[in-house]
């Protein structure tokens, strides 16, 4: 068994000749979007859908960094801001309607504990995944093989190492559940500050709309 078939399995494996072979292209393209012209949502957009395996109107605002870019699949509206950082050795899944503050990162990437195995030059990935409808704060990391359900909010500086449960509001390090999201949170917008009527009726409109 060569070694990219051992990190598709999410065993131990060792980054060789042609594991670096494969991880070129993500460099090349990541190269390109944290180049080019930030003004130029367009050419943005049509890197960053080179780059993941898979996505729909995503939009990452540069610098963003990974290993492959292939073993990513983002669904609708995908939004990554300044300094993503995803180690995608492993499958990373995200679902539609998601967005990652800036200084995000996710680590499917680990070594061993013990020296002596670590210094082998054995390493793994396990994967993650992220539902729908799920904002992640500023600085947040997330470790290899958490899952966080759909319309989730993770406060900023967490270390996410656990399994984080739908519609829940977690923070922390390590990042803990704090409370449900219930419909009491559908009026406001940041803490005990309502949202005003002219927003509303928009808000509410736009809810139609998707209906």
């Amino acid at each position: 068994m060569d070694n990219i078939e051992r990190r598709d399995r999410e065993m131990a494996y060792i980054s060789d000749g042609a594991v670096f072979e494969e991880q070129k292209r993500a460099w090349r393209l990541t190269q390109r979007l944290n180049t080019v012209d930030r003004a130029d949502f367009e050419l943005l957009g049509r890197i960053t859908a080179e780059l993941l395996g898979k996505s729909e109107k995503a939009m990452i605002n540069p610098p963003f960094y990974c290993d492959y870019g292939s073993h990513i699949e983002v669904g609708k509206n995908f939004f990554a801001n300044y300094n993503c950082m995803i180690l995608d050795v492993a499958k990373v899944t995200i679902g539609d309607n998601c967005q990652m503050a800036p200084n995000v990162a996710i680590y499917t990437a680990g070594h061993p504990l013990h020296p002596d195995t670590r210094n082998s030059g054995y390493e793994y990935g396990i994967g993650v995944t992220i539902g729908d409808n799920v904002w992640i704060g500023g600085n947040t990391v997330i470790c290899p093989g958490v899952n966080i359900g759909d319309c989730v909010v993770i406060g900023a500086g967490s270390v996410v190492t656990k399994d984080i449960p739908a519609w829940t509001v977690a923070a922390g390090n390590p990042c803990k559940v704090l409370r449900k999201i219930t419909e009491a949170d559908r009026r406001y917008y940041y803490k005990d500050r309502e949202i005003d009527e002219e927003a509303w009726r928009d808000i509410q409109a736009k809810e139609e709309d998707v209906r």
